[in-house]
Formats: C-alpha cells, structure tokens, sequence
C-alpha cells in the first residue's frame, strides 16, 4: 500500500499510513495520569511513545518511509540523518527489510542511541554538532554513493506516518482540548496537526521547544534563526525547520512556546519519579511547558506526547542525583572541627545516630581561613530530606559544632 502524493500529507494519507503500520510498530498506551493531573491543575494525558520498540515515535514515519520505496531504491540503499531516534527507527525497520542504511549522526549523539543504531546493522558516520550538520553531509553522501535520501521530518510519508499518533489518542479520548507536541524540524507537529484538527477542529495544538533551539518559533515569526550550541533536549536540537512541515504549522498549530533546560531536566525527573518511565529531554518539552504555562491549560484536557525516551544512563544519574540534591536527600555538610583525635569519630557517631548515611569526608585543612589545628570537615550524606537534614544541624550544634549546609551543585 502506498500514499498518495500530495504536497502535505491529508487525513485519509495518515489513516492510510496507520493501515501500514498496524502491528508492526506499537500502538503505544495512552493513559490518564492523576499525579501529574493534580501537579498541572488538569487532566493530563500520556502517550508514551517512549515505549516503542525503539524508544521514539520515529518508528512509525520511518516504517511507512521505507515501505513505500520500489524495488530498485530498496536496491540502491538509503542513507538518514539523525540525532538518534530517526536513525534507530530506520537502521531497525531497514534490516527488516534488508536495505543497507547508512547513517550521519551529529559529534555528541548520545551514546545510547549510537550503539542501539549499528545493533541493528547500519553504518554509522559522525558529523558536526547538530542535525543540520548531519543533513549537509548526508545530501553529499547520498550523490557520491548513490543513496535514496530517507529524511527525519521534511517527507510526506514521514510526516504521515507521525500523525497516526493522534489517530490514536483522540479515538480513545475524543475529547481533548490541548495536544502538547515537541517541536524540532516538525514532521511530528505536522503529521499530527493534520490529523488532529482534521478530526476535531476546536481542539488547539501547541508546540514546544527548548529556548536553545527555538528555530521554528522565530521561523514563524520571521525572524533570524539565531540557536544555542547544545541543549538536553538534542533530539529537537534543530535549526532549519522543514519546507514541508513549516506551512503546515503555520496553517495549523495555534502556538509554539519554550522551556529552559532546568525545567526539562526537572520534567523528566518527574516522568521517572511519579509515572515510573523514562523520558529523553526532547520528549519531556511538553510536560515542561504544561507546568511552565499551567495557568493556560488549567482544567482543560491536555494530551502530552512522550516522543522518546533515548537518554545516556550518565545523563539520567545526574538528574536523578541533582533531584535529590534540590530535595534535600543528598547533601554536602560542612562542620568546624578543633583538628585533634576522635572528633571525627563524635561527629560520624551523631551523624549515625539520626539516621542518615554518610557517603564521602573529606579534610580540609590547608585551603580555610581557620586558625591552627581547626579544619573543616565536608561529609556528603545521604538524608530522608530537609526536615532530617535540620534535625542533624541541630544535634551537631547543640554539642557545639559550627555546621554549614551547601547543596552539591554549589
């Protein structure tokens, strides 16, 4: 089955695309989520394409991509760009198909999303700090070797393929009144527009990007795209929005709005901690923008697209320790010591004695301004929080200890 060709994709290419890919790419679950419904002040509602085979929603474009090629360009091989969700998607729907794929990624992809990438048989080339460096390359690439261009949102397919999503969710909730998508070069925003307002033309569609990379807002708007040089949400780290995508969103998507790093980090911190899943940056923009702007959507019903959740475990570990240093659970207390015997040993005994966990002391002696045979001592510990934390300030100033807490960040 192949789509027809149009200059943007219709609801009937997008049902059609959903034809295709039926039980070869997951119909992900779309779940109501009370927790983050109480945080946000509305009924939130999940679709967790985090949970697809390979962990994004590319699955879908790329799957409707590859099959309607003809023989002759399965033949000749294919060649994407990808910060990493793109790429998987299509190195694992081509080894299916058994097409050689190659694939340009940019320099600092995270390695996740590299390894799960040659796992499924393609070439992998590094390219650049961005996807727009990638793409350059890979349009090269494809002349010099003779590669069909598989493209990460600037196709109808692909943009079809995207748009199944709201398909989805809005035959299980038909009455949502906000879908949150991320918002890089805009296949997804697209492809789910169209099939959205198609469906239900009341409902408002919102974009989000990082601040870094706010490319299609200021495409909109027509201004210079002026963007940052990285940004933990690098799967919309995009800085020339689709030819394809661009009138599209301006014809459909009510409004673009943008998050900061720290509330990103912050929304996946709350994804893994109250919802028990895993979210990369890019696709925890819309739960970011949803607490960022929550008097706009307050009690309406929002629907938030989790598109991936490809994240580096060194990048998901300092997140999860920076939450506990904001909440108190992991902290850096300092204590003013008369530097003689078993002082440290009083101090680790009353520390003991409360309940927390000691994880590092260090002396300090040389570098303070304390006067001779006085140190400073930095325990970091592990605490039930900040109430715990006060309760060991106190028992270890009330024997007459000077104590100091610094967050680890400090």
């Amino acid at each position: 089955m192949k789509l027809a060709t149009f200059k943007s994709p219709s609801l009937e290419d997008i049902r059609q695309a959903a034809q295709i890919i039926r039980g070869e790419a997951s119909d992900t679950p779309c779940r109501y989520s009370r927790q983050l419904s109480e945080i946000a002040g509305a009924n939130v509602i999940l679709k967790f394409e985090n949970l697809q085979f390979t962990g994004s929603f590319k699955e879908r474009g790329a799957l409707v991509k590859l099959l309607s090629l003809t023989a002759a360009e399965r033949k000749q091989g294919i060649i994407a760009m990808s910060a990493g969700n793109h790429a998987q998607a299509v190195a694992y729907q081509a080894q299916r198909l058994g097409i050689s794929t190659v694939i340009i990624m940019p320099d600092f992809t995270p390695n996740v999303k590299v390894e799960r990438t040659r796992s499924f048989g393609a070439e992998v080339v590094f390219h650049g700090e961005t996807l727009d460096d990638a793409i350059i390359l890979g349009r090269q690439m494809a002349q010099e070797r003779n590669l069909h261009i598989v493209h990460p949102y600037d196709d109808q397919q692909i943009i079809a393929g995207q748009g199944t999503i709201a398909l989805e969710m809005l035959a299980m909730h038909p009455d949502l009144e906000v879908l949150l998508v991320p918002v890089g070069g805009g296949g997804l925003i697209a492809g789910n527009a169209i099939a959205a307002k198609t469906i239900q033309p009341q409902i408002q569609v919102v974009g989000v990007q990082t601040k870094r990379f706010p490319s299609m807002l200021q495409a909109l708007r027509g201004e210079p795209i002026v963007c940052g040089r990285s940004t933990m949400a690098e799967g919309i780290a995009v800085k020339t929005p689709g030819k394809l995508t661009l009138p599209i969103i301006q014809e459909l998507v009510d409004e673009i709005l943008l998050v900061d790093e720290d509330e990103i980090e912050s929304a996946v911190r709350l994804l893994l901690e109250v919802e028990k899943t895993v979210v990369e940056g890019a696709g925890a923009v819309g739960l970011a923008a949803l607490i960022k702007y929550s008097d706009r959507f307050a009690g309406r019903k929002v629907g938030i697209i989790l598109s991936g959740g490809n994240i580096d475990l060194p990048i998901l570990s300092t997140i999860v320790q920076r939450s506990m240093v904001r909440s108190g659970r992991l902290v850096r207390l300092e204590v003013e010591i008369r530097d003689v015997p078993g002082v440290l040993a009083d101090i680790a005994r009353c520390i003991g004695d409360t309940g927390a966990n000691i994880v590092e002391v260090h002396h300090q002696r040389a570098f303070t301004s304390l006067p001779l045979q006085f140190a400073d001592i930095e325990f970091v510990l592990m605490t039930r929080g900040l109430e715990h934390l006060q309760q060991i300030m106190e028992m270890l100033q009330n024997k007459g200890y000077k104590t100091h807490w610094r967050a680890i960040a400090e």
